[in-house]
């Protein structure tokens, strides 16, 4: 081989190496602290920490610095960062983490460079290349030492331009914060500028994760409600939406971070997924329409950012105080949700009257039982006929035994003749499972039923039963199995569930018999991991239809 095919090769190879290398090994360029361009147009670029650091000793060292000013009202506590101007620490005072009442109180918001990093940042992005623009690195100016209820704070930051930045920040007796962003353009030239407001933070998988509830991305576009799951989203990567936002943000089991922009000054909105390190982190943010700032004039914008419990009263109330489409649905009502909100007005009334909600269980489904009645009654008269009939039945069972067909030729001639149908009794058990599955709803998603008190040892009612059978409910110290975790509640169900059977006519069929006779065992298994609430309301469901089930056949034996 010749010198120049030598070197021929050499180049070919080496152009190759380059463009491999390129391609899949080399890293991407870092992205510009504040914006980037992208066909003209702004765009928010995430932010990249290392999450290495806990919250105390972040938000102490802030103090110590002189970098944070202090967040205080009768539902929240917590800090700004004046260095980029964050709310990142945000303390929930009216909710613990687990049900005792001196475990520490529920964490919200938490600066970047922790694992649980969310936080809600408010800034400024431009398409002028020399228009110098507040970042993360920005140390801002406040006006105060502390953000109190129904108080506001203003932080400042001038640039070497003379263009100052203000943003004041109020707060309720609650979880909504009102954010003004004003522009003081006193240089000597005109300037485009876009503000915007986002909410960035991480997302570990939780353990106890469960598919009835939505987790991740929501958010209200043009007047329909849209959720996007955080698996949803990091396949995703990007989700853009123009115009017609009506609010946008994070939602989790109980708790929301969302921004609420005014309607006629928004422009584009997105959600955004990326990795920072071995952290998977979610955006969401609002660019608002752009501001032309004459020089030696201002210009100001409003946004609003929720943080906080997703109490349903509370957000009923923003919703009419503040014309906030859909707010509501921020509580995860799911389809039934016609059914779901009513059930739980009526439970959080019945609550104001008893102070219990065990109770209050136990109230609505009277009311329910009493609402399906007539229904019920229809359907245990049917069922009780049925049961009268099974002699009959059984007799056309041993006559026609070798003729199927002729055997339920005269089974329909005999519900014919006796009048009797045989689904009656099937039309209670249809229309209450919509019930107990808009129950099941109210129990898991609302922020009211968490930690909620029955009595002895149910302290959670949205939680399952902490008793077990294999341990002997605690007085062996075992700690069965998940699969062998049978408290006393889901017994009592089983139980009641194999009265009302005993109370029924059997099928005809004997496999479907012995199948029947073993669901109240499988259903024992199935629901002991069940919100406990759930199976109270099963369980005195179970007795009143067999109260039900007794004073219907004395009475149709009295009219006999």
């Amino acid at each position: 081989m010749s010198d120049q095919q030598r070197l021929t090769i050499a180049v070919i190879l080496s152009v190759l190496i380059v463009f491999t290398w390129q391609y899949f090994f080399a890293p991407p360029p870092p992205p510009p602290s504040a914006f980037e361009q992208k066909s003209g147009t702004a765009e928010i670029i995430p932010d990249l920490e290392e999450a290495n650091l806990s919250q105390e000793e972040i938000v102490k060292e802030g103090f110590k610095n002189n970098t944070r000013v202090l967040i205080n009202n009768q539902a929240v506590k917590g800090s700004i960062n004046l260095v980029g101007a964050r709310i990142d620490d945000l303390t929930l005072l009216q909710y613990k983490v687990h049900p005792d009442a001196n475990d520490a109180n529920v964490v919200l918001f938490s600066p970047s460079k922790t694992r649980e990093v969310y936080f809600a940042e408010f800034g400024w992005i431009s398409n002028e290349e020399n228009l110098e623009l507040p970042n993360k690195e920005t140390l801002w100016k406040a006006n105060k030492a502390s953000l109190k209820q129904n108080d506001n704070i203003s932080l400042s930051w001038t640039n070497s331009q003379n263009i100052e930045f203000i943003i004041t920040i109020s707060l309720d007796e609650n979880f909504m914060f009102d954010i003004k962003q004003e522009i003081k353009n006193q240089s000597d030239k005109p300037i485009k500028i876009q503000p915007y407001s986002l909410i960035s933070r991480s997302h570990i998988e939780s353990k106890d994760k469960n598919m009835i509830i939505h987790e991740g991305a929501i958010g209200v576009f043009n007047n329909s409600l849209k959720e996007i799951s955080f698996e949803d989203l990091s396949s995703e990567k990007k989700l853009k939406y123009e115009n017609n936002i009506n609010w946008l943000g994070f939602s989790d089991k109980y708790w929301l971070a969302a921004i609420i922009p005014q309607q006629d000054q928004v422009r584009r909105g997105s959600f955004i997924a990326f990795k920072d390190g071995d952290l998977e982190r979610f955006q969401a943010d609002i660019i608002q329409n752009t501001l032309e700032v004459k020089s030696n004039s201002s210009a100001v914008q409003n946004v609003k950012l929720f943080a906080g419990a997703k109490k349903l009263d509370l957000l009923d109330k923003y919703q009419a105080q503040y014309n906030i489409t859909l707010f509501d649905r921020a509580v995860d009502f799911g389809i039934l949700y016609f059914i779901t909100k009513p059930i739980f007005i009526l439970l959080s009334y019945f609550y104001k009257m008893i102070g219990n909600f065990g109770l209050a269980i136990l109230l609505l489904t009277v009311v329910i039982k009493l609402m399906l009645f007539p229904l019920a009654y229809k359907g245990f008269r049917g069922m009780n006929k049925l049961k009268d009939l099974q002699p009959q039945m059984q007799a056309l069972k041993q006559k026609h035994q070798d003729d199927t067909m002729m055997f339920q030729k005269s089974i329909m001639e005999l519900y014919k003749k006796e009048k009797v149908n045989p689904l009656a009794g099937c039309l209670p058990i249809v229309l209450q499972m919509p019930i107990f599955f808009a129950l099941y709803k109210v129990l898991y998603v609302t922020i009211e039923m968490r930690h909620a008190h029955f009595f002895g040892w149910i302290k959670d009612l949205s939680g399952a039963d902490t008793t077990n059978i294999f341990n002997l409910f605690g007085l062996i110290p075992w700690d069965p199995p998940a699969f062998l975790h049978i408290g006393i509640l889901p017994i009592l169900m089983a139980a009641t569930m194999y009265i009302q059977q005993r109370l029924s006519p059997e099928p005809s069929d004997p496999m479907q018999a012995k199948v029947m006779k073993m669901l109240p065992w499988i259903f024992m298994f199935m629901f002991s991991t069940f919100p406990s609430g759930l199976i109270i309301y099963w369980a005195w469901s179970n007795i009143l239809s067999i109260i039900q089930q007794l004073m219907i056949k004395k009475l149709d034996t009295k009219k006999v």
